[in-house]
């Protein structure tokens, strides 16, 4: 691992939360899924930023992506499907931190 690289701090079912904020630029992650808690599915590598990478720079350090799966009932108010149902989402570890259980 280099200075140009930020270590995985996630691993596969760990719970994390998706931290608010409305930052100005080329933001990757959904203001719908801002605030919301889900689980660590996988971690798909280690990539440079692409939130950087849209204004010029050069996208480092680079940022580990995760998939993860939020319950649609924490997603969306009065969701009134299966209680089974999930959206999967890629995000960035800079936009995440650890949940609660």
């Amino acid at each position: 691992m280099s200075d140009q690289e930020v270590a995985p701090a996630f691993t596969a079912g760990q719970h994390v939360q998706v931290k608010t904020g409305d930052p100005p630029g080329h933001i990757r992650t959904p203001t719908f899924l801002r605030g919301k808690s889900g689980v660590i599915e996988q971690l798909h590598g280690v990539y440079r930023n692409p939130e950087d990478l849209a204004f010029g720079g050069q996208g480092f350090p680079k940022m580990p992506l995760y998939l993860v799966r939020f319950s649609q009932t924490e997603v969306w108010d009065n969701y009134d499907g299966s209680p089974k149902d999930s959206v999967l989402a890629d995000i960035y570890q800079h936009w995440l931190e650890p949940g609660a259980e």
